[in-house]
């Protein structure tokens, strides 16, 4: 898992009391190789202009239980190696090609990175790594230019922007995994799954993360940031009487072993999945409704997460072979600057820097990104009107330079950025309790029997591969397009008096970056929701090597108009014979 942590950053000189890292082997030989590598400037090929070595060198601890029995437990201990070279300039290379970063022709098979500290052996690996990386950077900017002569490229935008250079060495935490204990929770926790017979299948993931970064540039950056990162996914999943699939999970994160929460409390969240799974057994099925929905709660962060987070992160697209389709992802607000994206009343700022809120750490923290560049606090939205993208050092159309929101490996040669600390600000808000008056008003004014308000989505997502396509395929048909939509996991019915219903089995219909734009009324509460980005659709639970630490505050929300759906598709039958009897076993 990919990290940055929270750190003072200072350019160029190393932060007084501050090691220099001159005692840390893999620095030592990162640095000596770069050096070294600088004879590739003679040899009468494309000259480098740039090269970067990244080691992320991870410690973890992995337990899966199941109804109190382990069924999977791993230690690990790897170093994943990232390095780049570029050749040509800052304005035309070797990346942003749609073979940047393929090995064409024959290549070394150098293994794993070694994870002893032995200078010789680590030194070695670089040069071979190195040499490997370079020739397929020169054969790409060979093809990349003649791709070129045979299709229009439009205006001429850098490859590649310049930052200034930062120097951080952090110091490494000492702080041991202790593995035979986090088992004995685990376990402990799983065992509740099985005092509730309407929940099929249960497991319970805690996973440990010492990670430490390291990144040396020919530029002059040197970077050591080390983090320990733990969290813990509780999922469940059953049958209705109908044989119609449920599914609840949660994901509990953690930046330091020792800030997780305590045993009261994680008891309470696996119970309260349990619970969901088997209140959810019990309700009707949803039908096709439009009208107001309000999101409450965590939900509304989920929301944010979803369909805005994604889209402040512009793709440039890679120069193509000729009669290749182009099938790189576009923003939704791709071209829509200065547009309104939210009412005139609301804010978004993405701020790294920020540690904290109200009492609780923030879980998108850090000081430099994946490309060693120092962020800044941005203003995304300003009184509706989208202002700026999360940019990386990678320019595209309109933006030039980073600001140092580089958080995964990327496609083609580039990073891809994403968010950290999401701020969504109202300055018009009503108490949450008088949002669901104003649901319940609407709805009147309108005839409606009822309104809805969802409290939580399924966002990152548990669902599995087979479930995510038949998603897909069913909101194709829902008229989604391709475009995959979060299903509500508790989605209620709220009447004219205020009474609840809890429903199952629906989907929004329509449900994009523009609906945010029919936001009627805003909380006055603020919710924090922290997950785990990497890249894939929905965020999808384990899905993808590399993750970014991110967080969510947002207001609940009260979106004047929506369309939800039931679920199109075909139910399996229940078991054949009833469960056993588990509990108290």
């Amino acid at each position: 898992m990919k990290r940055c942590v929270v750190l003072a950053l200072a350019l160029c000189p190393v932060l007084s009391g501050q090691s220099s890292g001159s005692s840390d082997i893999i620095l030592k030989a990162m640095r000596d190789e770069l050096d070294h590598s600088r004879g590739l400037a003679d040899v009468g090929l494309e000259k480098p202009y740039f090269i970067s070595y990244q080691i992320e060198d991870v410690e973890g601890y992995l337990v899966t239980a199941s109804l109190g029995g382990v069924v999977g437990s791993s230690d690990s201990h790897f170093r994943a190696p990232h390095i780049e070279v570029r050749v040509g300039g800052y304005q035309f290379d070797n990346t942003n090609y749609v073979g940047s970063g393929l090995n064409f022709g024959s290549h070394y098979d150098l293994g794993a990175y070694p994870f002893e500290d032995r200078y010789n052996v680590l030194r070695r690996y670089l040069w071979l790594a190195t040499d490997q990386t370079y020739k397929a950077a020169v054969e790409a900017i060979a093809r990349k230019r003649a791709a070129l002569k045979n299709i229009s490229a439009g205006d001429a935008i850098p490859d590649f922007c310049r930052a200034e250079p930062v120097k951080r060495i952090e110091e490494i935490p000492d702080e041991k995994i202790e593995s035979a204990a986090w088992l004995a929770k685990v376990r402990a926790l799983s065992a509740i799954f099985a005092g509730f017979s309407q929940v099929l299948g249960s497991d319970v993931e805690l996973q440990t993360v010492k990670n430490v970064r390291r990144l040396v540039t020919s530029e002059g950056t040197e970077v050591r940031t080390a983090n320990d990162v733990i969290f813990m996914r509780v999922r469940a999943m059953g049958q209705a009487p109908d044989g119609m699939r449920l599914r609840d999970a949660v994901v509990i994160h953690s930046l330091g072993f020792d800030r997780f929460p305590g045993p009261a409390d994680l008891e309470e969240q696996v119970r309260g999945v349990a619970e969901n799974i088997t209140e959810l057994s019990r309700a009707p099925v949803g039908e096709t409704y439009n009208g107001p929905v309000l999101f409450e709660g965590v939900a509304a962060a989920q929301l944010f997460a979803e369909l805005l987070a994604k889209n402040l992160v512009l793709t440039r697209r890679p120069v193509n072979e000729p009669g290749r389709p182009d099938a790189t992802p576009a923003s939704e607000l791709e071209g829509r600057q200065g547009a309104r994206v939210l009412p005139e009343w609301m804010d978004v700022v993405d701020d790294p820097t920020q540690k904290e809120w109200r009492g609780r750490r923030l879980f998108g923290s850090y000081a430099v990104d994946d490309e060693g560049v120092q962020p800044k606090p941005m203003t995304m939205v300003e009184k509706g009107d989208l202002k700026n993208f999360l940019l990386t050092r990678q320019p595209v159309a309109s933006y030039t330079a980073s600001n140092g929101h580089a958080r995964l490996l990327g496609s083609f040669g580039a990073a891809t950025a994403g968010i950290s600390n999401l701020f969504v600000r109202a300055s018009q808000v009503s108490p949450v309790a008088d949002l669901k008056k104003k649901l319940i008003e609407i709805c009147q004014v309108r005839n409606q029997k009822y309104g809805i308000i969802v409290r939580k989505l399924d966002f990152p997502s548990s669902a599995s591969i087979e479930e995510l396509r038949r998603l897909a395929a069913g909101s194709a048909r829902a008229g989604n397009g391709s475009h995959l939509v979060s299903l509500p996991i508790l989605i209620y019915k709220v009447y004219g008096d205020g009474k609840e219903e809890l429903i199952r089995g629906v989907q929004f219909r329509d449900l994009n970056v523009r609906s945010l734009r029919d936001i009627r009324a805003a909380g006055s509460d603020s919710n924090v929701f922290d997950y785990l980005e990497n890249g894939a659709p929905l965020a999808v639970m384990g899905a993808g090597n590399y993750a970014a630490e991110s967080s969510v505050i947002a207001p609940s929300v009260l979106v004047d108009d929506m369309e939800v759906r039931k679920l199109d598709e075909e139910q399996p039958k229940l078991p054949v014979v009833p469960p056993p009897a588990l509990a108290g076993r």
